[in-house]
């Protein structure tokens, strides 16, 4: 059996390994399209700071590790997929047969639309290569500008600060994390921000960007201001990388349309993490989660489906956890809330703690909070769960602290039925 896997991600690396398990005669080849080994885009913060070197985003410390199971792993660009012969092309000119293809080409950084994006001093920090470009420039003291403060933005904020620079936040929404916070926990992220020397600018955009006579970068903005920067970081967002389909009579919407086994609409092609456009743990819909524990759960899930299994994929809960400057927000779920659903917040600015809790009928499945970090996990598994909370969501309501005891109760309760 011949197993290729585009993409040398979380995602393509877990499949790999658990192929590998599956069918030990098998040969597995993982194509990764840069020069580097399989390594974490989560980890590149903490590279940046220092507090690891580059080996330190590798996703397997020993590098042999991989080899000594027999997984070939390819540094090339897939240039073309024939579904019909079965084959993948390379850059270099050669072609891989398959048996059974996985795709997880994973996302590209988005940039804005604007005059002067091009410049040399404006970068994403998405690859190790985009990292030691910011190492150059984000000297102790430079002045940094950073579009977006989502998710991305806000973990590369903190490595930034750790930095050194004198650092301005330019984000189009009205708030922080406009797609994990609501209003005022955006606000409280913002504040905290501000309070150890970030300038945030919400609710407006960069116009363009163009070059000073000392090198450095003018950015207007839409509001009149204009800064200087030494370095302009991008972070407005990711998309997935379908441009290999774009010739395939694959089936495709906002990622590559799979069903609850990770499969596309080739029987012998599959998907997984970002590229992948499937099940919603919450909705029940079909969508792209551009998070790791997604990737993750996606490989393993089409690797096992591969191999021969029949792995149902029940969906993804959409989760996010976010340490920025100390203050960590978690999201769970439709932390927006549902419509004709009910709700209640913890609210307490001057102590940066918020909780919102977000109900459909008797159960719980949203949740955000800021500033609170003691068994948020059991609000997941509230979630997850699907437990029928009866009289506890009034009790909820009344004191949304009383989640672990909530949780305690119902499930005792369950233990017994």
């Amino acid at each position: 059996m011949n197993y290729v896997i585009i993409g040398a991600g979380p995602a393509g690396v877990t499949a790999a390994e658990t192929l590998r398990h599956e069918d030990a005669q098998a040969n597995i080849c993982l194509i990764g399209n840069e020069p580097e080994p399989p390594y974490s885009r989560m980890a590149i913060p903490y590279y940046l700071t220092g507090k690891i070197t580059e080996q330190g985003s590798y996703l397997r410390e020993d590098q042999q590790q991989l080899a000594g199971q027999g997984i070939e792993v390819r540094q090339a660009r897939v240039t073309a997929i024939d579904n019909l012969a079965q084959t993948v092309s390379l850059d270099d000119g050669s072609s891989l047969p398959y048996d059974k293809l996985l795709i997880a080409t994973g996302s590209t950084p988005l940039r804005p639309p604007v005059s002067g994006m091009d410049h040399q001093r404006v970068s994403s920090c998405w690859t190790l290569e985009d990292a030691r470009q910011i190492i150059k420039l984000a000297e102790s003291g430079s002045e940094v500008v950073l579009i977006g403060a989502g998710f991305i933005g806000c973990i590369i904020l903190e490595a930034l600060v750790e930095r050194g620079v004198k650092l301005t936040v330019i984000e189009t929404g009205n708030r922080m994390v406009p797609r994990m916070l609501d209003e005022k926990a955006g606000g409280l992220l913002k504040s905290w921000c501000e309070n150890q020397g970030v300038k945030v600018l919400t609710s407006c955009s960069v116009q363009s960007l163009s070059e000073n006579p000392d090198g450095s970068l003018a950015v207007s903005l839409d509001n009149g201001q204009s800064l200087n920067a030494r370095l302009v970081i991008t972070a407005t967002g990711v998309k997935p990388n379908l441009d290999l389909l774009a010739n395939m009579p694959i089936k495709t919407d906002s990622g590559i349309l799979v069903n609850d086994r990770l499969q596309s609409s080739d029987k012998n092609i599959y998907a997984a993490g970002d590229v992948a456009q499937g099940i919603d743990f919450s909705t029940g819909n079909y969508e792209v989660q551009a998070i790791q524990p997604t990737a993750t759960d996606h490989g393993r899930i089409a690797a096992l489906n591969m191999a021969g299994h029949d792995y149902q994929h029940h969906g993804s809960l959409n989760m996010n956890v976010l340490d920025t400057l100390g203050l960590i927000s978690h999201s769970f779920g439709l932390w927006m809330g549902v419509e004709g659903g009910d709700s209640v917040e913890l609210y307490n600015p001057d102590d940066f703690r918020y909780l919102n809790l977000q109900f459909d009928g008797d159960l719980l499945v949203g949740a955000s909070c800021t500033g609170m970090t003691q068994h948020i996990g059991v609000l997941r598994g509230l979630i997850e769960s699907k437990i029928s909370l009866g009289e506890w969501k009034e009790r909820l309501i009344e004191d949304p602290l009383s989640f672990v005891e909530a949780y305690m109760a119902c499930t005792q309760e369950l233990a017994y039925i």
